[in-house]
């Protein structure tokens, strides 16, 4: 009786399969359809100015379908900045170009101050503590 089930499930699967009522992740039922995709366009700048900080940084970009295109720049510690512009093209991919000005200067202050300008700390390992199994704790 289970022999005969299962040769009717099977028959009634490949029927089934056969007339396309079965199809994998992905197919439709429909007749295939083409979906146009829109080209990705757009543009956005910002910046960050804080002048209690020294904080001054930004970023802007545009994109035109495969067309990338723009920079960003940033205030160094030393007090230049740092401006890259970028372009992304198609094979070659991101090309960028790095440039620095003003002039390098450390106030001595501020260097001495810096977290960066203190002396590491150097990693030693703690040290081995023995004890007696007879003290009391």
């Amino acid at each position: 009786m289970n022999a005969k089930i299962l040769i009717l499930l099977g028959v009634a699967a490949m029927a089934a399969a056969d007339s396309g009522e079965f199809r994998g992740y992905g197919a439709s039922s429909r007749s295939a359809e083409s979906y146009e995709s829109s080209e990705a366009k757009y543009d956005f700048q910002w910046a960050v100015s804080d002048e209690s900080s020294e904080n001054h940084y930004g970023h802007q970009e545009a994109r035109d379908g495969d067309n990338t295109q723009g920079s960003y720049y940033a205030l160094l510690p030393d007090g230049r900045r740092q401006t890259v512009t970028y372009y992304v093209d198609g094979d070659d991919g991101y090309i960028a170009d790095v440039k620095y000005s003003g002039e390098a200067s450390f106030d001595s202050r501020s260097y001495e101050s810096s977290f960066e300008s203190r002396e590491s700390r150097r990693y030693a390992p703690p040290q081995r503590r023995y004890y007696d199994s007879n003290e009391s704790n």
